[in-house]
């Protein structure tokens, strides 16, 4: 047996990035109870230094998986330590706090919730956000475009209620006519009104059978529904989602617990226990937690719903044999051990970076900060061409991908309704990829998948997922593409949203099965003024080249790893992605990638760009007559929003000179009402110059110390 367990990613230090390892002792099992003895073991590993607990493969810690470790220490009857310590945690760990998002997530407040009372804490400073919730909230159309309430999300309000005391009476009736419209005949439910004829979802039957009890509504005769929960069972035990699903139609934990403890609620018998039991056993990983499906890596939340079921079927001691027969396996999926080929080198990406503006400085930025792969987001043609012609002609090695967000793209999922957000592509650069869908109507996910990716992929594309918040929506799609093919990879670190892991948090299920990377969704009209995102996050991935090609085979092999190290990770190192060889490969190649301390790859402080009349896409660059003037612009590194505005200098421009010659510039300033920039540059234009070599040279201020640098720029008239 392998006793190697849970490797995950520490913050950075002063050295660079630190990857270390956990390896704590196995437990010897001397009883018949050692399956409860390694669980315990396996909980206690996932305890981090800031009071709560976090995924195997994280050094933050996150309320979810914090409420998963507590979920199982109830249903064991463990306990856990520093009570008064985690209780707080929980309290204070709303996801949230990371950032506020467009929309509040009301299943955090039920983990919250839940959490305080399996471990007999107070509740009552969550009380007044609860209670004030009196219906369920719109999904923003820009998101979905009817508007229907992600529907766990709002029910989960309904149980909140009811566990913090309320009456059946005292629940306002708005949530009581939302259920009812969600309610299918056949007694399941779903996120769209029942009146579209979809058919339930698992999940969303057992959170609106949930919020039926909470208010004393569940059918006295319920045997359809029982019958259809039934029918949701697969023939090796374990449920999918929906009696003949189509889209990813997969077995999964999360299903199975769902589709159990619905029974048990509606007073049910489960059909086949004996296979959903044998189930639960294939997902029993030799690290002593639980896989999401059979040889999938062990994670909090699938250990729950494990332990859960087997709970509600009053089958935990079957565990016993399984132990004792030493018949649990370690995840099967290769790539977590696979050794790296010789002669790999990690490469820097940017997915959807800036596909407007300057593109100088693009290559700037690209050259600086040792970007191989930029991709151009919704780029114009020329723009492109102009980018990677600067590049080659400067010898600078990046290559510019096409990487759009095609925006307009709406796609129907029968039951959950009709998503923006599906359709962000990744391609080589002219490549015939088709046509997007934007604007062309809603289409199914599988016209989609005829329509638009199947052009994509021959063409030598993928799809990206962004995101999504509803959570049934997600899985579906997500683990049709693990069986079909669809997305390739999820994002995690955004311009917006700072980790989606942290407020989508079962996309931790899809560790080792999709890769992870950073998605820019550049914002903003210059790519100069995007450059803290630029600079702060970014995806790497292990090739022979830095090709396109290279790529593709490291999506394949999961030799990606995305990476945040900025001002928002408030200058830790936050990572995602990629198996312990990749992760041990990436760290002893920091040289290569690593961007703050390391002088070799750094944001520049200054763009001095020497600009004549054929300039395109530049600004300040001379007038199309004006063959014969040059322009020199000089724009210094700022601070700036997300949105792709300047907000507080970093450097000033002191001078600037012509061959020691002192210039004139003239500001240039687009202010905002907010104080805010849309630009900022000084502008000289040149006098008539020989032929030859010429030196402009910039004198700097930095504003946090007053130190004062000079920075060149060599160019030939």
């Amino acid at each position: 047996m392998t006793h190697s367990r849970r490797r995950f990613l520490a913050s950075s230090t002063a050295a660079g990035l630190l990857f270390s390892q956990s390896h704590p002792a196995q437990a010897q099992l001397p009883s018949s109870n050692d399956w409860r003895v390694g669980v315990e073991h396996y909980l206690e590993g996932l305890m981090r230094d800031d009071g709560g607990y976090g995924w195997d493969d994280q050094q933050r810690s996150h309320l979810t998986p914090t409420f998963a470790v507590i979920g199982c220490a109830h249903i064991l009857a463990l306990s856990l330590p520093k009570t008064a310590e985690l209780a707080e945690y929980v309290r204070t760990h709303h996801p949230m706090v990371l950032k506020s998002l467009e929309q509040e997530h009301r299943i955090f407040s039920y983990q919250q919730v839940q959490s305080l009372l399996w471990l007999k804490e107070n509740v009552g400073t969550l009380r007044d956000t609860i209670f004030a919730w009196k219906k369920p909230l719109e999904y923003m159309k820009q998101y979905e475009q009817d508007g229907y309430p992600v529907f766990s999300q709002e029910v989960s309000a309904i149980v909140c209620r009811q566990l913090l005391g309320q009456t059946s009476e005292q629940i306002p009736d708005q949530y009581a006519r939302y259920l009812e419209k969600s309610r299918r005949a056949n007694g399941t439910f779903n996120n769209t009104p029942a009146s579209d004829g979809s058919d339930g979802h698992v999940l969303n039957t057992w959170w609106g059978l949930r919020a039926q009890a909470a208010m004393r509504s569940l059918p006295q005769d319920a045997e359809e529904t029982i019958f259809w929960l039934n029918r949701c069972q697969l023939p090796r035990g374990g449920f999918t989602y929906q009696p003949g699903a189509r889209i990813g139609a997969v077995d999964d934990v999360a299903y199975t617990w769902a589709a159990v403890n619905s029974l048990k609620l509606l007073g049910g018998q489960l059909q086949n226990r004996s296979a959903c039991i044998a189930y639960i056993h294939s997902l029993f990983n030799e690290d002593n937690g639980f896989g999401d499906r059979p040889g999938w890596c062990s994670n909090p939340m699938a250990t729950y719903y494990a332990l859960d079921t087997l709970h509600q079927l009053d089958a935990l001691d079957s565990l016993n044999d399984l132990v004792k027969d030493n018949k649990r396996l370690a995840p099967h999926n290769s790539r977590q051990s696979r050794p790296l080929p010789d002669g790999l080198n990690v490469y820097s990406m940017q997915i959807e970076a800036h596909g407007q503006g300057s593109p100088r400085e693009a290559v700037l930025l690209a050259k600086s900060l040792k970007i191989h792969l930029w991709g151009a987001k919704n780029a114009k043609p020329q723009w492109v061409h102009r980018a990677q012609e600067l590049a080659d002609r400067e010898q600078i090695p990046v290559r510019f991908f096409a990487s759009d967000e095609e925006y307009g793209t709406w796609v129907h999922i029968h039951g959950m309704g009709t998503y923006s957000h599906t359709s962000d592509i990744v391609a080589p650069f002219a490549a015939d990829t088709g046509s997007s869908l934007a604007k062309q109507g809603v289409v199914t996910w599988e016209e989609y998948r005829q329509r638009r990716l199947r052009a994509l992929e021959s063409g030598g594309g993928r799809l990206i997922w962004q995101f999504g918040e509803n959570e049934p929506l997600v899985r579906m799609l997500l683990d049709d593409s693990i069986e079909r093919g669809g997305f390739a990879a999820i994002s995690t670190f955004h311009f917006g949203n700072p980790d989606f892991t942290n407020s989508e948090p079962f996309l931790k299920r899809y560790r080792m099965q999709l890769p992870f990377v950073a998605l820019q969704d550049a914002h903003g009209p210059e790519p100069w003024w995007f450059a803290d995102m630029t600079e702060g996050f970014r995806t790497l991935f292990l090739a022979h080249e830095p090709t396109w090609e290279g790529f593709l085979k490291a999506l394949k092999e999961n030799w990606i790893v995305a990476v945040r190290h900025d001002a928002i990770s408030r200058g830790q190192t936050w990572v995602h992605g990629g198996s312990q060889p990749v992760l041990d490969f990436v760290h002893q190649h920091t040289a290569q990638w690593q961007w703050w301390d390391n002088p070799q790859v750094s944001r520049p402080p200054v763009s001095i760009q020497v600009l004549r009349s054929d300039d395109l896409f530049e600004v300040g660059s001379p007038a199309p007559q004006a063959k014969d003037q040059i322009n020199v612009r000089v724009r210094c590194a700022w601070r700036n929003t997300p949105q792709g505005l300047a907000k507080e200098p970093i450097y000033e421009l002191m001078k600037l000179t012509l061959d020691n010659q002192l210039l004139e510039t003239e500001l240039k300033s687009k202010r905002r009402p907010n104080g805010l920039f849309e630009d900022h540059f000084h502008l000289a234009s040149l006098p008539e110059l020989d032929s030859g070599k010429h030196v402009l040279q910039a004198v700097l201020r930095r504003r946090d110390n007053e130190m004062t640098i000079k920075v060149e720029h060599e160019f030939s008239n």
